[in-house]
């Protein structure tokens, strides 16, 4: 069994290097692959300071570098799974913080081959078996996408 005790402190966990999902530590926040990957490669970028609640409260130096490492990380999504799977459609970026009381923004892919009725919605409204079914949980069968990302966000800096 995995320990889970990361997922209660997820930027804590990550700041410890214990945070199983970090990819990178970018300039203004950690870049973790999601736990649910039903549309693979969901990312999302955390603030690396768990006091920011909405994006507002960085200072707009700090607002500026969050909302960069956001656009890195849509493209590093982007650019791994346009390369793994021909049927990649897009990204889509949401800041929403509903849930979890931390600035964090959703890197989703989108593909022509999710159903129908569904590509051209929002991913909220998927139905409860795509958040809860064991075989969307993040795990080994990712480490390749997980490495294309890392490798995305790599190239990214540099340019």
């Amino acid at each position: 069994m995995v320990d889970t005790d990361w997922r209660r402190d997820r930027i804590g966990s990550a700041h410890r290097g214990e945070n199983p999902t970090v990819l990178r530590h970018l300039d203004a926040g950690f870049a973790v692959i999601g736990d649910r990957q039903f549309l693979p490669g969901y990312s999302l970028l955390l603030t690396d300071d768990p006091a920011v609640t909405r994006l507002s409260d960085l200072p707009r130096a700090r607002r500026a570098a969050y909302l960069s490492d956001m656009e890195r990380l849509a493209e590093a999504v982007e650019g791994a799974c346009r390369r793994l799977d021909p049927a990649f459609r897009r990204v889509n970026i949401e800041i929403l913080g509903n849930t979890d009381p931390y600035l964090h923004a959703h890197i989703w892919p989108r593909y022509d081959w999710e159903p129908a009725d569904l590509v051209r919605i929002p991913v909220w409204l998927y139905e409860e078996e795509y958040w809860r079914s064991p075989e969307h949980q993040l795990g080994p069968r990712h480490d390749a996408l997980r490495v294309a990302i890392g490798e995305e966000l790599d190239r990214l800096r540099t340019e």
